[in-house]
């Protein structure tokens, strides 16, 4: 039987929701939080829309999800983002417990990773990579087209 629950099929929903944050000029991040091979929570950057510096995809995606499941830890979720979080959203992240977190492209100017102690929470599995190339392109296309 064909698994197409993979951590692929889950990135590339991440990246529809980032390419909604491209088409509203919001830095293109996307976040989709998945329980039991299902998405429960879909989230883009709104920081811009919103007005409001913590309106994370991460963030939104935390809050949705805890909503849908009716409480705060996400112990047996996965976060599936399209960009390394930043140590605000890794904070959050570790609060909620969540079970695994993927990130497509790294962030070496902001991402959690640039710290020297790991911020997320000890039982988080963490796994870098997932379609890294497509993750880092569209947010290097955005910022090129900022930049002309």
């Amino acid at each position: 039987m064909l698994n197409i629950f993979t951590p692929e099929y889950f990135m590339k929903e991440a990246l529809k929701e980032a390419q909604k944050a491209f088409e509203k000029e919001e830095v293109p991040v996307g976040a989709v939080v998945v329980a039991n091979k299902t998405i429960i929570a879909r989230a883009h950057n709104l920081t811009q829309q919103l007005n409001d510096v913590t309106a994370h995809a991460e963030m939104l995606a935390i809050t949705s999800a805890t909503n849908t499941i009716g409480g705060k830890y996400l112990n047996d979720c996965q976060i599936y983002i399209t960009l390394e979080p930043c140590v605000m959203c890794a904070g959050a992240l570790f609060w909620a417990q969540i079970g695994e977190i993927y990130f497509g492209a790294s962030d070496d100017k902001r991402g959690a990773g640039r710290l020297q102690e790991n911020i997320y929470h000890p039982k988080s599995k963490i796994f870098r990579g997932i379609l890294e190339q497509d993750c880092s392109n569209i947010v290097k296309t955005f910022f090129s087209q900022k930049r002309k």
